[in-house]
């Protein structure tokens, strides 16, 4: 035989109709790569021996620490090589790898390091889903008039912090800054009580806008690369102190967690589901030819100090009210430009149960209802040693396309 096939687990995320991208550590060398069940194939090492010749790629586009300079051939560069990639490793067996191809081609995956692939000139974050911002809109106004009254008419979010972003696998130190408990007369300094997860994915920017020159709905889609995992890490007590009248801001600057690999569009196009419908009529700037949403299933678990995993929460993309091209559309509406690497987080996605709820604000209830995990223990909030796992999949079986685990574990200050 002229090749070899590694068969994929049937639960693996990396299916071969998955073909992310992503960017590795291993014995010194930084390359872009991609990943096919349990192995990572190094796309330098194609590119150098050949494989991607017909596509007339700039030399070693892929030795580099970054995706940007390869999102930035764009779509329909981009696109072929995902589909070469396809046509040279795919068997209906699993990975195929030629038996001339030099070793290097693959890695295991378990012996590399996956670092942050992208370089994020700016991040937002949305507040697109209804049913979470009607959560917090109870708990914390009225309970009749929970959703503010723009809410409904545009993509509601705020500017972020990029430098803090940090890939899966990253120790997060618990935060400290400014409260106000309510058995105090004045502000106290400290370490924050009530450290949160919040469930989101996030979108990249694969193509520069003009400024001053708005981004349609209908156009959004050419500038959309792929989906990462996100997770927004909030500390509420300080946001409950801080956040009037201008917004988050230390309570939510001090990191976010992505995962490392990014899932085109082009693997997630087999996964549309409409949107929910709209609720009241929107300005056309924002309205949609084909309205549609990922179905993308989402589980939040956190893992203790002794090593039991409790699964606490069971969402889904396709419960965002507001659509990533209608959110890029509304950024853009003003004039302002994106660039290639900017992330955009979809905000808390929560759905219509209790289980589905996108942080533990939601699912404790304000810590009047505590969560019981698997090995007995209390929640309210996130305890030093907690590790909070995102993972996100589409699919299932040898169909399976998901987003690799989306970690992170809280250290004391």
């Amino acid at each position: 035989m002229e090749y070899q096939i590694y068969p994929i687990d049937v639960e693996s995320d990396f299916s071969t109709y998955n073909i992310p991208f992503g960017v590795y550590k291993d014995d010194g060398s930084i390359t872009c790569c991609t990943r096919i069940g349990g192995y990572i194939i190094d796309l330098h090492v194609c590119q150098e021996f050949g494989l991607f010749n017909d596509l007339h790629l700039p030399k070693q586009i892929f030795f580099n620490r970054l995706l940007n300079d390869f999102i930035s051939l764009g779509k329909p560069t981009t696109s072929k090589v995902r589909n070469k990639i396809i046509e040279l490793f795919v068997d209906e067996d699993g990975l195929k790898v030629h038996n001339d191809w030099p070793v290097e081609v693959l890695r295991n995956a378990e012996n590399v390091t996956m670092i942050l692939p992208i370089h994020i000139g700016d991040y937002t974050d949305f507040y697109s889903s209804k049913e979470h911002a009607t959560n917090v809109g109870i708990m914390f106004r009225d309970p009749e008039n929970a959703l503010l009254p723009n809410w409904l008419h545009l993509p509601v979010g705020y500017h972020g912090r990029a430098s803090s972003i940090v890939v899966s696998g990253t120790d997060i130190k618990r935060p400290q800054g400014q409260t106000f408990p309510g058995d105090s007369s004045i502000p106290v300094f400290g370490p924050t009580k009530q450290l949160d997860f919040e469930l989101e994915m996030a979108f990249v920017v694969g193509k520069n806008s003009e400024l001053g020159a708005p981004v349609s709905t209908q156009e959004a889609k050419d500038y959309i690369f792929g989906m990462m995992l996100f997770n927004d890490w909030s500390a509420r007590d300080i946001q409950k102190w801080e956040y009037v009248p201008l917004g988050p801001f230390l309570a939510k600057n001090f990191a976010s967690t992505i995962s490392p690999w990014i899932v085109t569009l082009d693997a997630l196009d087999n996964f549309k589901v409409p949107a929910p419908p709209r609720e009241k009529p929107i300005l056309s700037y924002l309205e949609l030819e084909e309205n549609y949403n990922f179905d993308i299933h989402l589980n939040v678990l956190i893992k203790t100090d002794d090593g039991t995993e409790s699964c606490i929460c069971h969402s889904n993309y396709k419960y965002m009210y507001w659509t990533m091209h209608q959110q890029l559309a509304h950024h853009t509406v003003n004039g302002c430009n994106v660039r290639i690497g900017d992330l955009m987080a979809s905000g808390t996605i929560s759905g219509k149960t209790e289980n589905s709820y996108g942080s533990m604000l939601e699912l404790a209830w304000k810590g009047t209802k505590p969560l019981t995990l698997d090995n007995g223990q209390k929640r309210t909030f996130i305890q030093d040693g907690d590790t909070v796992i995102l993972k996100g999949w589409c699919g299932e079986g040898n169909r399976k396309v998901g987003f690799g685990p989306c970690e992170g574990k809280i250290i004391p200050y």
